[in-house]
């Protein structure tokens, strides 16, 4: 994948959320941490779709996790309101990016460069710079 040059990386999980900046180019990214927003968990609206019986009783789905995604999703669409980040690359895991993708202002999907549905958070730089590489 092609990652411009200062694009803004964001790492997120159920639980994790991580902000990273390419300081490589756009084929070689070089990854730094530039921020690991504390976030408010608010928006529980996820609730409404995963009240089937099946997911409750298996535990497949956690209404904090997908708060969560909503809360980073927030969180990046403020910044990109505010002029604070011009290129979005988002990793997330599937269930949490689908979560996110539901809250996308269109502020930040015009300034969304990929995803990648992975799970991410607890690797290393260097394995997420090969992913994005890959991709």
């Amino acid at each position: 994948m092609k990652l411009p040059h200062k694009a803004h990386v964001a790492i997120v999980d159920g639980e994790r959320f991580i902000v990273m900046r390419n300081h490589g180019q756009p084929f070689e990214p070089k990854l730094q941490q530039e921020a690991k927003p504390s976030l408010e968990v608010t928006n529980f609206s996820a609730g409404v779709k995963h009240q089937d019986e099946s997911s409750q009783q298996t535990g497949a789905t956690d209404l904090n996790e997908l708060a969560h995604g909503a809360a980073a999703a927030e969180w990046l669409n403020a910044r990109a309101i505010a002029g604070d980040i011009d290129d979005l690359l988002v990793i997330a895991d599937p269930k949490t990016l689908g979560e996110m993708r539901r809250h996308y202002h269109v502020e930040l999907k015009n300034r969304l460069r990929g995803e990648i549905a992975k799970t991410m958070t607890g690797e290393t730089t260097d394995r997420i710079e090969k992913a994005i590489s890959a991709e």
